[in-house]
């Protein structure tokens, strides 16, 4: 079981849509001092419940989408340090303690986990032909040489806050390295196991689902890029509008 400490060394996002056969092994995997902030996106498995039964602190966000529940756990975060992960047992959030370090030793402003597929059906080949060539993109875009973009990363709050992140959909990852490099962030990467995950991924499931998710990001790289001084828009206007603060529970 995990705990929700009153004043957490670290907070870790868990986007979660559907995720109680996942949210076990996930949550005790949070390292000690840390505290979970699962972001029920919908949920209609009993997540939620499981997740606080578990220990975890739940963050409801209505509107779907990967991005609005990302942006909901960042702005129900109290740390100064902000992890994401994963919510479906594909990632280990313990692998994250080398990412804080980096953050907190002053080498990195953003740290990204590079998965390294363990066991047949960790990755799909659409999904890995997708990263490849959005890598590229992102290259191209901001000469990052990346060879990542996966979910699992860690950075200060309220830098993070500072970008102004706007996608609520796929795009929002990919997002937060763009304008982190258009800021002048220093940004790294660590290998991390990437393990089949349980169930069927919401996103890089399908073919389709992998197409949709390339769109998103494709329109975020189409944007202009931000002089570092962008960071200081109001992170809470999303494209539609302002997002509501999330509902903890």
């Amino acid at each position: 079981m995990t705990t929700s400490p009153a004043h957490p060394d670290v907070d870790v996002v868990l986007p979660c849509l559907d995720e109680a056969a996942a949210l076990p092994w996930v949550l005790a995997r949070i390292p000690a001092g840390w505290r979970a902030l699962v972001v029920d996106n919908g949920s209609t498995d009993g997540s939620a419940d499981i997740a606080r039964a578990l220990g975890a602190t739940v963050v409801r966000e209505e509107r779907r989408g990967f991005g609005a529940a990302c942006h909901a756990g960042l702005t129900a975060a109290t740390a100064d340090v902000v992890c994401f992960c994963d919510c479906d047992a594909s990632l280990d959030p313990g692998r994250l303690l080398p990412f804080v370090e980096e953050i907190r030793s002053g080498t990195a402003d953003l740290v990204l986990g590079r998965r390294r597929p363990q066991g047949r059906g960790a990755w799909p080949a659409h999904a890995r032909a997708g990263n490849l060539a959005l890598a590229l993109l992102l290259r191209r875009r901001t000469g990052l040489r990346l060879h990542d973009l996966g979910p699992l990363r860690a950075a200060r709050r309220e830098p993070l806050l500072a970008l102004g992140l706007t996608d609520r959909r796929s795009g929002y990852p990919l997002q937060m390295v763009v304008r982190a490099s258009d800021a002048g962030w220093r940004i790294t990467e660590h290998e991390v196991p990437y393990r089949p995950r349980t169930g069927t991924s919401k996103v890089t499931g399908t073919w389709r689902g992998t197409w949709q998710a390339v769109r998103d990001m494709s329109r975020v790289l189409n944007e202009a890029p931000s002089s570092p001084a962008a960071g200081g828009r109001d992170s809470s206007l999303a494209a539609g509008g302002p997002t509501p603060p999330p509902e903890i529970r």
